[in-house]
């Protein structure tokens, strides 16, 4: 990838997108190279960098298919299933966890009850 223009955040010309800004359009970049970036000053880190692409180049998002929906669903399943008591908990179970609430703090049931 050679030199790209980098533009400061917001003023980037029209017809540039990052990849979130072309999904949101139902767009993906489609393999062509990135033509320009963006950067928003951190104060602690280095500079935050986006990369653009043309939007009349982009291409449509591919459907899903039925056996990638079937995969979503059997992944986003097993992120609700406590390890613990082997119930969907309703909410993907946060990792800090590692099971489900009640299952984490059983003396909070005992008390509201």
């Amino acid at each position: 990838m050679g030199a790209v223009p980098v533009y400061m955040w917001r003023l980037a010309p029209d017809g540039l997108a990052t990849r979130r800004q072309l999904r949101a359009q139902g767009l993906r970049p489609g393999g062509q190279d990135v033509v320009a970036q963006i950067e928003r000053p951190r104060y602690r880190r280095g500079p935050l960098v986006a990369y653009l692409y043309r939007v009349d180049q982009a291409k449509p998002v591919r459907p899903m298919t039925p056996a990638k929906r079937a995969a979503l669903d059997k992944a986003n399943a097993a992120r609700r299933t406590c390890p613990q008591c082997r119930t969907d908990a309703g909410y993907v179970i946060p990792s800090s966890l590692g099971m489900c609430v009640p299952c984490a703090f059983p003396d909070d049931e005992q008390r509201a009850a």
